[in-house]
């Protein structure tokens, strides 16, 4: 009984903000899980249009996760603010250890967001520092805030954690330059999260894994997390001429599974763009 108040509170408490009739919850997205054997997930779908909130298992998405490597969007927004990086173009070098091919060479900031190279982004926490790393987890109130006693792994080892209703959060105040960091650094990074610009939308996003023990067994923690821009186009009321409008929803998955086999990285793709395709902002093959 005790855990079940405590639950309601942290419910009511991340979900203050928003009106009883803004949340929906989204039942029927349950299925599109199960149909990749996927039972333990949670997806928030923010459509800032219409100022409502989708839900697929509201409890899962009020419960903190390591973020994993979805921190790579904080902490490269970090290094923008704190001058560690310039620009998307600083390298780092490759330290000789051999552990991925996409890995094992110099990159520059927007090479290792784009593979998501945990080295470089472990060199560039220990270049940030730990003061200024926690000073702006603070600031932007990041999660459970936790750092822990290492500049480098804290976002892996569930130190830190963070739940799926904050991170859409976070991508909310992103896009529309509300973080405490300069507009250039937000545009940046930004840029660094496109992953597909097509006809219709263009999609933004950053993905994360994690291989936690539930029960004593490994299991992958899965993340995606990011923004849709929806094109429309119309008729300008002014200017009488064909324009062309981006609606944004914002969007936080997570997931587990205990077959360590299973590509992830693809099937989270997958179920994106489905669940995307059945609230009709993409069209999906």
């Amino acid at each position: 009984m005790y855990k079940f108040l405590i639950l309601a509170m942290t419910v009511l408490t991340m979900f203050s903000a928003c009106q009883r009739d803004n949340i929906l919850t989204q039942d029927q997205w349950g299925p599109i899980f199960k149909k990749y054997g996927i039972d333990s997930a949670c997806f928030e779908l923010a459509d800032n249009n219409h100022d409502m909130i989708y839900i697929y298992n509201l409890q899962r998405a009020s419960k903190r996760f390591s973020p994993a490597s979805t921190f790579k969007i904080m902490s490269s927004l970090i290094a923008l603010e704190t001058n560690v990086a310039l620009d998307e173009n600083l390298i780092i070098p490759w330290d000789g250890v051999a552990r991925r091919p996409e890995w094992d060479k110099d990159m520059n900031l927007r090479e290792a967001f784009k593979v998501s190279c945990v080295p470089y982004y472990q060199a560039l926490a220990r270049k940030i520092g730990k003061v200024d790393m926690q000073k702006w987890i603070d600031t932007v109130r990041y999660g459970n805030k936790r750092t822990g006693p290492n500049v480098d792994d804290f976002w892996l080892n569930d130190t830190l954690q963070i739940t799926p209703d904050e991170q859409v959060g976070f991508i909310k105040k992103l896009y529309f330059d509300k973080l405490p960091f300069a507009q250039r650094s937000q545009r940046i990074v930004r840029s660094l999260m496109l992953q597909e610009d097509s006809t219709h939308y263009k999609l933004y996003y950053k993905t994360g894994t994690q291989m936690p023990l539930r029960n004593n067994k490994k299991v992958i923690l899965a993340w995606i997390v990011g923004f849709v821009e929806k094109r429309e186009t119309q008729i300008g009321v002014v200017t009488k001429k064909e324009e062309t409008n981006y609606k944004p929803y914002f969007f936080a998955m997570n997931f587990e599974t205990s077959d360590t086999t299973m590509n992830t990285m693809d099937i989270r793709k997958k179920l994106l763009k489905e669940i995307l395709a059945e609230r009709r902002i993409i069209i999906h093959d």
